[in-house]
């Protein structure tokens, strides 16, 4: 029996991701595979999914409107579903995440469910419904899967870890050396947007989503970060929320240190016909990010990785 999808009358896309995929020809395409494929509950083999993880990435908005990505941690078992619309996370923020200021009841949130080893991907977008003595829960807005192109595939080991221990952190108003050498050599992060607007009506959340790319794909002139966009899904989840709010967060992680590293900015989508663009082999389009603020906290992440098998995708993009 097939499952149903979107069963609401609006779209579920909101403006901003509409006005992108009508700009790239493919806006009655997608709403037909939007509506197939997004759905307001949870199937069953994602509520399983979500339970076998042990971390999970987290997308939350401060008070002043700029976005974070983040990521919980946790033994197998710590993502439950509890119906199909809502999540219950047994979790607590790692020392020093934005997410230990963002995370607060009614409040909109953004997940990806992912496995690196088998390049998995789920979406999650709701609202924060009650904060709990071990975690907290999530009531369901939209949920989806996504392609595995781009997702170097490494193997994990979880240690043993108190989220609140302390750990050698330092905030940032712009990069230094330490971070723009790791941006550098990154070939994964994670990138956080928003759109709330009211107008947004049932597509309105933020939205957290991973990037990947051949080590060296980051390029930083100073405090600006531009990163190819390479062929994907069509939905324009975070191009379409950068359309309409130009603003975004990162999360890049160290898998040799575990050292975490959260930035937050303004985000611009860099088009066709650009001569930029010509500098990155099989990209379509630039991201560029210009940070504003961060932290980097040493030694965060209470998992250890095995060496990177790159995406078989990025055999056609090239070396900047």
């Amino acid at each position: 029996m097939a499952i149903p999808g979107w069963q609401q009358a609006a779209s579920p896309f909101h403006s901003g991701e509409q006005a992108i995929q009508a700009k790239l020809g493919a806006r009655d395409r997608m709403e037909v595979l939007g509506r197939r494929m997004i759905r307001d509950f949870l199937p069953e083999q994602h509520q399983q999914f979500y339970a076998q993880l042990s971390y999970f990435l987290v997308g939350t908005v401060d008070r002043e409107g700029q976005p974070w990505a983040s990521i919980l941690v946790g033994e197998p078992g710590f993502i439950t579903a509890t119906s199909d619309r809502t999540l219950h996370i047994a979790a607590q923020p790692l020392f020093g995440d934005p997410l230990s200021e963002t995370l607060t009841v009614g409040a909109d949130i953004g997940f990806l469910g992912i496995e690196l080893h088998t390049r998995r991907r789920n979406r999650i977008n709701g609202i924060v419904s009650a904060i709990t003595s071990d975690g907290f829960e999530v009531a369901v807005g939209q949920t989806f899967g996504n392609c595995p192109k781009y997702i170097q595939a490494r193997q994990f080991d979880l240690q043993g870890f108190e989220p609140a221990a302390a750990k050698p952190l330092q905030t940032l108003r712009a990069l230094g050396e330490t971070e723009r050498a790791a941006i550098a050599a990154a070939d994964t992060f994670f990138i956080a947007t928003a759109y709330l607007d009211a107008a947004a009506g049932v597509a309105k959340g933020v939205d957290v989503s991973h990037r990947g790319g051949k080590p060296g794909f980051v390029r930083v002139d100073g405090d600006t970060l531009t990163v190819p966009d390479f062929a994907g899904n069509y939905h324009f989840n975070t191009f379409g929320n950068i359309e309409v709010n130009p603003r975004a967060g990162l999360l890049f992680i160290d898998f040799e240190s575990g050292d975490l590293l959260y930035l937050t900015g303004k985000a611009e989508v860099i088009w066709d016909g650009n001569p930029e663009i010509e500098r990155y082999a099989g990209a379509e389009r630039l991201f560029k990010f210009h940070t504003e603020k961060g932290m980097r906290v040493q030694g965060s992440l209470p998992l250890t990785w095995s060496p990177a098998a790159v995406s078989p995708f990025l055999q056609e993009t090239g070396a900047w």
